[in-house]
């Protein structure tokens, strides 16, 4: 109880172009305050993405006051305050009409009340408003549900999920950022209501995706399945979790494996935040990702494993092998996120990691120099960190080994680069100009050329000399020029 009196009362650090928002309207005679999620993050001592604020000023009242601003959802009562490169969202107080998509409100009434427009918002840890001069306004119990990890719907958790469905993964993505756990009857409110996700838009249940995977605990996707939440956008991850997996090398489902998996990565991940920055290479292979691959890594380690229930077979001593399912996930994995409106980059990345996740160590560097041109040098940090946590989601069988094959991995791929092999086309010391000079006409036979050049070299790192490629290239120009006239 003494712990939730300090939060209670705990003072937050505003932002002055915050501070002189809200002064302004206040200024004007109006209520405002800060609200939602950014009062939540403060609280427990996390920077907020963004600041919100909540006023009983109207749209044009607020347009009024501020010299930039953009009108960002006018029939929902927002609009944005410009500060310098930052916007404000400014909302006014609001009860909300019903909602006829499952999403947004079909209409909404501006209120003078900050008891009603608390009130229509999602979890109670999302309802609280703080004010400098008033502090901090709990009218749900969102307090003791922080001090509690709680997820608590507000009100009635079936009439808030009935009116955005969207509420319920969000529900579960709080989770796995905060480490929550769903409050019993808010738990309990989501699998009847589940299949009424499907009435949200792909891009909507993406960006909850996204957050969700790059929580601090992703395996909560676990939740979304057992919830019935999965089922509606993800169902091939539901049939993982019904595939077993009778292999030495596996202790779990394909689907537990998977969330084992994202877990194990993003504990490796949150080391490395940690971590005194000069010690950070002290760390395993894959640490140290731009948030773009973090991303592009989490979606991998999601889906590496998707095609398994597509590909298992059964020997005669009753081992499980899935030939195949890293080619069959590469497709797989394709359609999913081109289903959950991903942009290209990132669907042509994830197909790269997910199609070469399954390999041998040890391997030689003639197979290493391959593995890096069919994965793309650019993306071996990511695939080395799909690969980890592929390797710490299995059982503790030859674990050892693995790793230490990963390790050695690493380290030649550095030796590798450092010695300037080349393993991309435009390693080569020739290019596709030499080829127009040595006669070849421009078209696809010059990208077919330098391709098998690169097979070459490859193999015979040696022999990339622009001497050596060039009378390379005028056999292979022969071979094919005579071969087209045919």
């Amino acid at each position: 109880m003494a712990e939730g009196i300090a939060l209670a009362e705990k003072k937050l650090t505003l932002p002055e172009p915050l501070k002189r928002i809200l002064a302004t309207l206040k200024e004007a005679g109006f209520e405002a305050y800060a609200v939602g999620g950014c009062v939540r993050d403060a609280l427990l001592d996390r920077t907020p993405e963004d600041w919100d604020v909540t006023t009983s000023a109207k749209p044009e009242e607020v347009k009024a006051l501020f010299p930039r601003t953009v009108d960002t959802g006018l029939k929902h009562g927002t609009v944005t305050v410009l500060s310098g490169k930052t916007g404000f969202e400014v909302t006014t107080y609001r009860i909300d009409g019903c909602y006829g998509d499952a999403r947004h409100p079909d209409h909404v009434v501006f209120s003078t009340s900050l008891e009603e427009d608390l009130k229509r918002r999602d979890f109670t840890i999302n309802a609280m408003a703080y004010g400098e001069e008033e502090g901090l306004i709990d009218l749900h119990g969102g307090v003791a549900d922080l001090e509690n990890g709680l997820l608590r719907a507000v009100g009635e958790p079936s009439r808030r999920f009935s009116e955005d469905a969207l509420r319920m993964l969000r529900g579960v993505r709080f989770s796995a950022q905060l480490g929550f756990v769903l409050e019993e009857e808010t738990r309990a409110a989501i699998p009847p209501l589940a299949e009424r996700l499907s009435l949200v838009s792909p891009e909507r249940i993406q960006a909850e995706l996204k957050k969700l995977l790059l929580g601090d605990f992703p395996e909560r996707l676990g939740v979304a399945c057992e919830l019935g939440l999965t089922k509606v956008f993800l169902p091939e991850f539901d049939r993982c979790m019904e595939t077993p997996q009778n292999n030495p090398h596996h202790s779990y489902n394909v689907g537990m494996h998977i969330l084992r998996a994202l877990k194990a990565a993003a504990l490796a991940e949150a080391l490395f935040r940690h971590f005194p920055k000069g010690e950070k290479l002290e760390l395993p292979p894959g640490m140290g990702l731009k948030p773009p691959q973090i991303l592009q890594a989490r979606l991998a380690i999601l889906l590496h494993d998707i095609a398994k229930p597509l590909c298992r077979t059964t020997d005669a001593e009753g081992i499980d092998h899935f030939h195949g399912h890293a080619k069959e996930g590469e497709r797989l994995a394709g359609k999913i996120l081109r289903r959950l409106k991903f942009d290209n980059k990132t669907v042509e990345k994830v197909k790269l990691l997910v199609a070469n996740h399954e390999i041998r160590t040890p391997m030689t560097d003639r197979e290493l120099r391959r593995l890096m041109a069919r994965a793309g040098d650019e993306n071996m940090e990511m695939l080395l960190e799909v690969l980890r946590a592929d390797i710490l989601a299995q059982s503790d069988y030859m674990r050892e080994e693995k790793l230490k094959g990963l390790s050695d991995i690493t380290g030649r791929i550095c030796g590798i680069r450092l010695s300037g092999d080349a393993v991309r086309i435009k390693d080569l010391k020739i290019t596709g100009s030499d080829l127009i000079a040595i006669g070849v006409p421009e078209g696809r036979l010059i990208g077919k050329i330098l391709q098998e050049l690169l097979e070459q070299i490859m193999d015979a790192p040696e022999l990339n000399s622009r001497q050596y490629l060039l009378e390379a290239a005028k056999q292979l120009w022969k071979k094919y020029g005579e071969a087209e006239k045919k």
